[in-house]
């Protein structure tokens, strides 16, 4: 089992091709998205490559294999186009003897924590910052943003064999934490 984390596309169909590519590549077995699919937001710059309707059609093709969350600047009406469930504030996944609790951050993060125990892993997007550390016996991960990193770098998340990690989008390892 192989699971790709991304999150933060913010409509960048340059950036989201290139993740799929990876995607496809290392065979991985599930999407896990994040939030703030077509949009890029009132705060943020137009991303290279910005183009929601080539997002739309790219990702439908994966629909029985993504799980998703809804972002800040994600609308109702963008469930019109997308063909797998991304309306939910938050998703629970249970995986290897751990708890996944899956949202974009703008409601749950590290500061506003859900009430989770020893083992959880809470997943977020939102901050445009890649992390893995724990705190308090719980697992706190970001794999920052496709599209629009504040630190620099375009970044993903992969799990797999009890463990978390962070890549470039040029596949380069940033960060990992074993379970």
């Amino acid at each position: 089992m192989k699971w790709m984390i991304i999150s933060d596309i913010h409509g960048s169909y340059d950036d989201l091709k290139r993740v799929m590519d990876i995607y496809e590549k290392e065979k991985m077995d599930k999407l896990l998205i994040l939030g703030d699919i077509l949009y890029h937001g009132p705060r943020n710059d137009l991303p290279k490559g910005y183009a929601p309707k080539k997002v739309i059609p790219l990702l439908n093709r994966y629909k029985d294999q993504i799980i998703a969350v809804r972002g800040n600047c994600d609308a109702e009406v963008d469930q019109m186009v997308l063909e797998f469930p991304m309306r939910a504030d938050y998703h629970e996944l249970y995986v290897d003897g751990h708890r996944i609790f899956m949202t974009h951050g703008h409601l749950y993060n590290e500061g506003q924590m859900p009430l989770l125990f020893k083992g959880d892993i809470l997943m977020y997007g939102h901050f445009h910052k890649p992390m893995i550390y724990e705190k308090d016996g719980v697992i706190i991960f970001n794999p920052s943003s496709i599209s629009l990193p504040k630190e620099g770098v375009k970044s993903y998340g992969v799990y797999e064999n009890h463990q978390l990690q962070i890549f470039s989008i040029e596949k380069t390892l940033i960060k990992s934490l074993e379970l």
